[in-house]
Order: C-alpha cells, then structure tokens, then sequence
C-alpha cells in the first residue's frame, strides 16, 4: 500500500479541510479493499457481521443519502432506489457480498465524483456551508456544515472497522 493519499490541507477554508478530509477518508477506505477477491470482501469478524465489501457500499449510500436526497432534495438513484429496504433495512451493509469487488469500487468512486460535484454546486450559493437541508430529519433540518463534519466522522469510524478487516484478510496494516 505505497499509493500516496490524498492529503487534508494544512491550511484552507473550513470547507477546504473539511471536503480534504473526507477525500483522505474515502481514499483510505478504497485502499483497504483494493486488490482483494469477493470472498476477501466479504469477509467478517466474529461477533460482527461487517465486512469491508459493506463498509464500501454503506458509505456510498450515506454519501448520496446526506447530499443527493437531503441536502438537495433529489430522489433516490440507483442501486438506491429498487433495494430491498423493506426486506433488509440494512441491504447496504449485507448486498455487497453478491457484487463483483470491481463494482463495489466503481460505485464507492462513481457516489463520491457525484457527491463532489452536487457539493460544489450547493456550497457556492451565497450561504455556502450555512445552506440548511431541503429535507428535515427528526431532530430539525441541517446545514451543510454538519452533513460535511458528519461524513468525516462516518468515514473515520469506518477506517478504523476496515484497518481491522483488512489486516485479519491478509495482514496488511497501514493507513
């Protein structure tokens, strides 16, 4: 794993470091699952059911849940929109299993270029970060301040599930 991350800026806007970190985050993650067959992702730590293939499809999903659907009201795209939710409120977690490791990444790569681009356009309106929710949550509506602070925290807790999935796959640590 020598592939340079990208890397927060030391310096910047709020915006900068933040959108820095989650760009860090997500290159991590990626870097934990590259390389790796199916079974590899799917591969779980007792007493958890989680597995990096999840981890990766979870976080696409919360990328485009936070940004897509709340922040800029849009409706859900696909594999979103026909999941089984109602079947397996947590189809993100356990559907990585039957896709191809190449998928999942090309999703993962695919939500955040997406992401990144929606983040562009609602951040340069004239409340940039302070630009409130178009959908309200049950604790209020949230600024895009918090959806970017939340989404570095989602990240980070994550990395720290992948170092271990990662590392009892094939030993490799790192990150």
């Amino acid at each position: 794993m020598t592939d340079l991350l990208p890397r927060p800026p030391i310096a910047g806007t709020e915006q900068e470091v933040l959108r820095g970190f989650l760009d860090f985050l997500r290159g991590v993650l990626r870097r934990k699952a590259a390389g790796l067959s199916a079974p590899d992702l799917d591969r779980a730590l007792a007493p958890s059911s989680m597995t990096l293939g999840g981890i990766l499809k979870h976080l696409a999903f919360v990328e485009d849940f936070w940004i897509s659907y709340v922040m800029a009201g849009r409706e859900p795209t696909e594999p979103w929109a026909s999941a089984p939710w109602g079947d397996d409120e947590d189809w993100d977690w356990h559907s990585a299993a039957d896709d191809d490791p190449a998928d999942v990444l090309a999703l993962h790569e695919r939500t955040a270029a997406d992401c990144d681009a929606l983040l562009d356009e609602l951040a340069a309106g004239p409340e940039g970060l302070d630009r409130l929710a178009v959908r309200e949550r049950s604790y209020g509506l949230v600024s895009l301040r918090w959806v970017l602070a939340h989404l570095v925290q989602e990240y980070a807790r994550h990395a720290g599930h992948a170092d271990l999935l990662r590392e009892a796959v094939d030993g490799v640590t790192g990150d």
